[in-house]
């Protein structure tokens, strides 16, 4: 909570973004008899795991380093008599402090604790300066290495309360932490304050450790318990503080759903702080600590790591009166939910600890220890490995790796490994040592869960959709009905395009639409044509630090579980902790939400509050608009209502609906401020919420539930006029026989249908982050923000990444007042007033509509300058491109460093191809013709092409067939050591433009004999590539691939391909730590062969800013010489190829663009194995169609080539 000594944020470098990994484990003797050989063992254990550390730039200091022991009494007693000083050490606290250098504000410190100390009713009777050697840091450690002193205290009064003793010692370093941060100390931190523990830790490598602090080697320092840590960091400059283990934490992993837990956390504080503490206790108790620990500022300290924020919380969670055990059970909880052969006691446990407080999801391995109890647990997925073993004399051996320590194995009793979700814990005052079942059987009879669960938690029960005065109910004036329903539908923004493409698909078949090619459209700044506010918003994703989830075949970790009501304070635990709304998922149909309205019991009392503005106010009224709601809230949290449903069904002609997203992000902030966001749910009744990525922008900025009432609508009138058509002239091609089904059946079935998708949809977005429960990602806020200006995102996406500015609210209101006025333009009769929806050509291009990159005359053109034309032919091409300016790079402008050069001193066209590579393309996704034809073509230039994660036929290794990339993903589809030394550079694919954090799938169509055989599988079945690599959850792990790679072969390069978001820099940083030779940054622009659309047009940003945040990371670390950074997505141009390299890449690689030369017509039918010219399709006849050849993708990258000479040249 002090001042950190990360870097303050820069350019697009920010350090909320930092992530590590480690190694982790513990050491203890069951008996509880303190010995030197316990720390002794650790440390062997600690060093022996250094490869799961990292160093910086400077290639000695170290990421971080450290153990957790008991209080080492006889050493303690042995210091103290040095000066005379002659205490009980059986209650006897050490601090181990870090203090600024500057003698009179450490000396001033030491005065404040004292009076702090005192005021808790204890007493400082000694500082120490810790002995350290600084010959084992390196340059950055000792430049930031802090002065060291440990202080010791005791009690004024006999200790009766152990527990409480500890609690009074947590409010001293609370106290002083908040009083460090108030006066600005920076380099002032507290690693531990207890009278039961004492951490050791630095900057120092795992090795160096005990060399570093002294005290380590001293035989006298004598322990039962040890923790160890060993950090990666991802940045060169990891601080002091940062390093593990924490006060009672180590941690091995990552904390997916951080920001929400963060945010959850801040709204506990908020009523905790407005609750007040009235002091009549120095030291409360139980859930009165909750208001005492608000007065000395934010329980999470925001500074820290996701590691240390965590820790900060079980600290809270213990300090209250949980064991440690309970309470890390409770954070982060094993998959309960789908586990069908679970103890019904655990899973009372599980399910009503839910009521409490969301999952602090991994992946994480995580040691816990209070000095009493230490252990490991391992988060519902278990992807971070942790083994164990107990032998005959009582010591228990647990950590990352085995054989860390040697040890005969005739002495071993018991050994194992912990699996998803277990724990595993040495009871050191029972002397015991207990596996996961003993403690969660224990933990469950702590209370009557399920009998708590049974009287209390309330189940909504299913409901049909239709009620009495919807829009489209199935009887009535159909053309009246028809026509209200388009006024809605242009009110509230939808395209015909929308509902052709979109809903459509997900009323028939229940599953998300899939498209192929990337985006090609403006963003929507950019945007001439008006978009949703939704599409302002990009997901986020997990890349190389934590894996994705594969949604479908990780099902059983997930959840789509939703809780109504007011939760329960978090230091308490009580029958009416339950009484709640349980939900299967967080999409309400509209009977769903008569119920919930209509419920008769007080504690989910309801109030729905308008969310539309009056239309003639103009435009400046949205923001009074949002105020208005945002205090409507507030005001019924305080009134006794518990559940809020935010509504815009009173959109008519006199009122226009606010934004949903933009509602809901500001009311979710407004309730957490005012410190009732956790007394209250917030359900939203939305009109514009149509599609997946509308959902999971709804979900993740705040609402519990959706009820997308106007879509439903939408879906239902589809499928009644899908019936009215089928088996006549009119019916379009989905016809088929009648059914029999009556209107209502079929409207039902589509509703069904598209709420199915809905959620499937959500989990497939959920699962990219690797955040396994709606729960955890309710106020995830898991996104990035482009093209709003801060009067948006300040009001409404408080704590959202943006580093691009655009509309601002006036704006924004104007485009829902266009449409607004468009729908009810003229009121006549209502029969006679039918809407026609636009449809603007957004997913695919239409003439007079959406402006798209590769529009029909852009393809054209190319093809033409690729197809023998001259440079003038190419500089029309150039110049369509350029008409219109739809991405970041485009709004910049090049400032000449001086006067022209003559162009024969720039580096010739022979030179800049070198530069240029092919994107990676599979062969499978694109027809050997086609696959081949980029290899070829680059090979003659001397530039690089990419196989892609198909393998390639062994024919092809020694000509100019051959792919110069190899690339390995996650699926290791044709990885052979054949195809690896084949390679002047293997790439590991982490993630993919076009769909980052998903896996990829080839159709079973599409798996010919040919295909098959070079992925080493059988023709005729799909094939999945899994979102995760499965040998990658961590930074450690791809250094560790990168070391097996450079082992089959030496001589080639190593790159990572990485896509661009907001933290994408520290990332690259790790990449460059871990041994890569080129980072790779993909674009969300582009292509693929097949991808939900909400993937590509939702996820991932431009590389522009991807690229602009590694290169200021990179150099800030000092590791920008060590690798080379390659860009892709988008790249059409030497203008591109140009404003790359200012930003600063070093290669560029062309994938739509050189699919387009060599015969590519943009018809997006990739996925459906239907191209109409032979690139992207497995059918013989079609393939038959392909007139590419090599010189054609040639013609086109020396065009590009010489422009870029040109420009360098200008």
């Amino acid at each position: 909570m002090t001042p950190s000594s990360l870097p303050q944020p820069r350019g697009l470098y920010d350090p909320q973004f930092e992530h590590d990994a480690c190694g982790i484990g513990f050491v203890a003797r069951l008996n509880n008899n303190p010995q030197h050989d316990v720390l002794a063992m650790a440390l062997q254990s600690l060093a022996s795991m250094e490869h799961r550390g990292a160093v910086a730039a400077d290639g000695k200091s170290g990421d971080g380093a450290g153990v957790l022991t008991q209080i080492p009494a006889a050493f303690v007693a042995h210091e103290l008599n040095t000066y005379h000083i002659s205490v009980d050490t059986t209650h006897i606290a050490v601090g181990m402090i870090f203090l600024p250098r500057d003698e009179s504000v450490r000396t001033t410190i030491r005065a404040l604790f004292a009076a702090a100390a005192t005021k808790l009713n204890l007493n400082i009777i000694h500082w120490r300066t810790v002995p350290t050697d600084a010959a084992f840091l390196g340059d950055r450690a000792a430049l930031s290495c802090p002065v060291i002193e440990q202080c010791y205290i005791v009690p004024q009064t006999a200790v009766v309360d152990a527990q409480r003793y500890e609690r009074s010692l947590y409010l001293l370093r609370r106290d002083m932490e908040a009083i460090g941060q108030q006066r600005g100390y920076s380099g002032f931190a507290i690693p531990s304050l207890s009278h039961r523990t004492i951490v050791y830790k630095g900057l120092v490598t795992a090795k160096h450790l005990p060399d570093f602090y002294t005290d380590l080697r001293n035989p006298l320092y004598k322990t039962a318990v040890a923790v160890f840590h060993q950090r990666y960091s991802t940045n060169t400059f990891p601080t002091w503080e940062r390093a593990q283990p924490f006060r009672m934490l180590s941690h091995n992993g990552e904390i997916n759903t951080l920001t929400g837990n963060v945010m959850w956390m801040q709204a506990r504080e908020s009523a905790w702080h407005n609750a007040g503490w009235n002091g009549a206790e120095s030291v409360p108790v139980r859930s009165d600590l909750g208001a005492r620990v608000a007065t000395t500022g934010p329980i999470i300290d925001r500074s820290g790591s996701d590691s240390a924020m965590l820790d900060n919380v079980l600290e809270l969670v213990v300090m209250g009166g949980r064991d440690i055990r309970h309470g890390l059970a409770m954070l982060v909880p094993e998959a309960w939910e789908r586990i069908k052969d679970m103890d019904p006691q655990w899973r009372a446990f599980y399910q009503y600890h839910s009521s409490l407080v969301e999952p602090w999801d991994g992946p994480a391995a995580l040691v816990f220890c209070d000095g009493q109890t230490v252990g490991l647990s391992l988060d519902r997925n278990g992807l971070r490995p942790a083994r164990f073993v107990q032998t005959d004399d009582g010591m228990i051996i647990c950590g990352s790796e085995v054989g860390t320590v040697p040890i005969d194995e005739s002495r071993i009793i018991r050994k194992g490994k912990v699996g998803p979700g277990q724990m595993i814990a040495a009871d050191l005052r029972r002397g015991i040592f207990e596996e996961n079942s003993a403690i969660k059987s224990a933990l469950a009879s702590r209370r009557p869960y399920a009998e708590w669960l049974t009287q209390e938690m309330h189940v909504l029960a299913p409901a049909s959709s239709a009620r009495a005065g919807d829009i489209a109910a199935i009887d009535g004036d159909k053309e009246a009905q028809a026509a209200q329903l388009g006024e809605l539908q242009q009110a509230f923004g939808y395209t015909a395009e929308e509902l052709s493409v979109v809903l459509r698909p997900m009323a028939r078949d229940g599953l998300e639409p899939v498209g192929s090619m990337g985006d090609d459209t403006p963003l929507s700044i950019f945007a001439e044509r008006a978009r949703p506010v939704y599409n302002y918003v990009k997901q986020r994703f997990a890349e190389v630090t934590n894996p994705p989830i594969d949604p479908i075949r990780e099902e059983l970790v997930m959840s789509m579980a939703t809780l109504l009501g007011a939760r329960g304070h978090l230091l308490e635990e009580t029958a009416q902790h339950a009484h709640l709304l349980r939900l299967s998922g967080p999409v309400l149909r509209d009977g769903h939400l008569q119920t919930i309205r209509t419920h008769a019991d007080p504690a989910f009392a309801s109030a729905t509050i308008d969310a539309t503005f009056k239309a003639s106010s103009g435009p400046y009224e949205l923001t009074v608009a949002i105020s208005r709601v945002c205090q409507a809230a507030v005001t019924a949290a305080h009134t006794g209502k518990r559940i809020l449903i935010v509504s815009d069904r009173a959109c008519n002609d006199r009122r226009a609906p606010i934004p949903s997203l933009l509602v809901v992000g500001a009311v979710h902030r407004a309730l957490v401020d005012a410190g009732v966001r956790r007394q209250v749910s917030l359900v939203v009744e939305s009109g514009d919420m149509r599609e997946v990525h509308q959902l999971a922008c709804l979900i993740g900025m705040g609402a519990e539930a959706v009820n997308p009432w106007l879509a439903l609508a939408s879906v239902r009138a589809i499928a009644v006029e899908r019936q009215e058509v089928k088996g006549s002239k009119a019916a379009d091609a989905e016809a088929v026989a009648p059914s029999t089904a009556t209107p209502a059946e079929l409207a039902e079935e589509a509703e069904h249908h598209f709420v199915h998708a809905l959620e499937k949809g959500l989990l497939k977005v959920m699962s990219k982050m690797g955040i396994a429960t709606v729960d955890s990602y309710c106020g995830a806020q898991t996104f990035e923000v482009i093209g709003l200006s801060h009067d948006v995102t300040e009001l409404c996406f408080a704590g959202v990444p943006s580093r691009i500015g655009g509309h601002n609210m006036r704006e924004l209101a104007a485009r829902v007042l266009e449409q607004h006025d468009a729908a009810f333009a003229s009121r006549l009769p209502l029969v006679a007033s039918r809407t026609t929806l636009a449809n603007p050509g957004y997913y695919k291009f239409k003439k007079d509509g959406e402006f798209h990159a590769f529009s029909p005359s852009v393809v054209h053109a190319l093809q033409k300058a690729a197809n023998g034309g001259d440079f003038e032919t190419y500089k029309t091409y150039r110049e369509l491109v350029h008409q219109r300016k739809t991405e970041i790079r485009d709004w910049l402008t090049v400032a000449p460093l001086g006067a022209p050069v003559p162009i024969d001193d720039v580096e010739p066209i022979e030179a800049i191809v070198k530069r240029f590579s092919t994107a990676a393309m599979s062969l499978g996704s694109t027809s050997a013709e086609a696959h081949e034809t980029l290899a070829i073509a680059m090979n003659r230039l001397g530039g690089l092409s990419n196989s892609g994660e198909g393998g390639e036929g062994e024919e092809r290794y020694t000509d100019e067939r051959n792919s110069t990339i190899k690339q390995v993903a996650s699926g290791r589809f044709g990885v052979t050591p054949g195809y690896l030394v084949s390679a002047k550079e293997l790439q590991i694919k982490m993630a993919q433009g076009a769909k980052p954090g998903e896996g990829g799938q080839i159709p079973a169509a599409k798996v010919t004999e040919e295909i098959a055989r070079t992925r080493h599988t059988m023709p005729g079945i799909s094939l999945i590539s899994p979102p995760p690599h499965h040998d990658i959850y961590s930074i450690e792990d791809l250094s560790q691939l990168i070391y097996d790679l450079k082992q089959v072969s030496p001589t080639a390069d190593i790159s990572v391909k990485l896509v661009a978001e907001a933290g994408v820099g520290t990332i690259a940083a790790g990449v460059a730590k871990g041994g890569a030779e080129v980072v790779h940054i993909s674009g969300h622009s582009g292509g693929t062969g097949a991808a939900p659309l909400s993937s590509i047009k939702h996820a991932g940003v431009n590389w522009e800013l991807g690229l602009a945040e590694s290169q200021q990371t990179l150099v800030l670390n000092g590791l920008r010489g060590r690798v080379r950074v390659r860009i892709d997505g988008g790249i059409k141009t030497g203008r591109d190829v140009v404003m790359a390299g200012l930003l600063g890449a070093d290669e560029v690689s062309f994938g739509t663009a050189a699919l387009v030369a060599e015969g590519c017509v943009m018809a997006r039918t990739c996925h459906s194995n239907n191209c109409p010219v032979g690139v992207a399709t497995q059918r013989p006849e079609l393939r038959a169609k392909f007139t590419g050849t090599p010189d054609q993708v040639v013609h086109f990258l020396l065009h590009v080539a010489q422009e870029v000479r040109e420009l360098l040249a200008e």
